[in-house]
């Protein structure tokens, strides 16, 4: 591995390499142990640098956007991670947005409002990047992000740059065929509509003060721990069975809304993914139904 960090430092002239760095300081959890290696590409031309590198030496590599969705083991992860934070270019061509992977969904819906363009206000209060959003067609108060994607630029495993339509990601609740290819998403093309500012800016202000009045934002989380199951709603079988407030540890099904669970301080790895586990039990003994996590959980177990 120390050989493979001089190559990274020699490729990473302007962006930053940490060893043994902790991922409870780079998720919304605050949960996780060390990665071997973080490194934050300053450009696309690092991040594509470091790519290829880490594929032809057969190093494992995991991509890091904002750690809004993550569950990361203590035991940490193996390899090397790639943080996008520094890929965050926003460039408006006409009633379109060109994004890079980095970029925070809020930052772009802030781009939006200032050219005055609609259709983004959904995810002005979503806390992730545009690359995360993409891969699991994040959504909010019913927009997802498959409403506004006109295109995706993607490195696929052997190194080719595609284009992909609509059409081909394959868009579905919580899905994109990223998920099911060894691709990594570098930027995208939003279409948007002209709008009025003051419309804009109310919509978002709305949205926004209905997220903080109904999720837990004051503690640390993953967002939505499950996926919404076909006809119900995570949350609410939850709390019908009996769940609020339930912990194990210092993870906690928030009382303010069921379908998150919380880091009350000092929840570990365990006590989040046996919550995860119980959950699941009560919810099928009493109504049938299967919850699948939407939050990722990675690393070392």
């Amino acid at each position: 591995m120390i050989e493979i960090v001089d190559k990274l430092k020699d490729i990473l002239r302007e962006g930053k390499l940490y060893l043994n760095e902790p991922m409870k300081r780079h998720t919304s959890f605050k949960i996780g142990g060390p990665a071997d290696v973080l490194v934050v590409p300053n450009n696309r031309k690092e991040l594509l640098e470091v790519i290829f590198l880490l594929k032809g030496e057969n190093i494992p590599f995991f991509i890091l956007g904002n750690g809004t969705n993550l569950l990361v083991s203590e035991k940490g992860i193996r390899g090397v991670v790639i943080k996008l934070s520094s890929l965050r270019n926003v460039m408006v061509e006409g009633n379109s947005i060109i994004a890079e992977a980095g970029a925070p969904l809020s930052y772009i819906a802030n781009v939006a409002l200032v050219h005055e363009l609609a259709g983004f206000e959904f995810a002005s209060g979503i806390p992730g990047t545009l690359g995360g959003a993409i891969v699991m067609n994040a959504g909010a108060y019913g927009p997802e992000m498959k409403d506004v994607v006109e295109k995706v630029e993607v490195l696929d495993e052997k190194g080719n740059i595609l284009i992909l339509s609509n059409e081909e990601m394959n868009f579905s609740y919580r899905h994109s065929i990223i998920q099911e290819k060894d691709w990594i998403v570098l930027r995208a093309w939003l279409s948007l509509t002209k709008g009025k500012y003051e419309e804009i800016k109310s919509k978002m202000e709305e949205l926004n003060a209905k997220r903080k009045e109904k999720q837990p934002l004051e503690y640390p989380s993953a967002g939505s721990t499950f996926k919404r199951p076909p006809g119900y709603y995570a949350g609410k079988l939850i709390e019908e069975a009996g769940l609020k407030g339930y912990s194990i540890g210092g993870a906690k099904v928030s009382e303010k809304h069921s379908g998150f669970i919380i880091n009350t301080g000092n929840a570990t790895f365990y006590d989040v993914l046996n919550l995860i586990e119980h959950i699941q039990k009560v919810v099928k003994e009493k109504f049938g139904v299967e919850l699948v996590p939407e939050i990722r959980i990675i690393g070392e177990k």
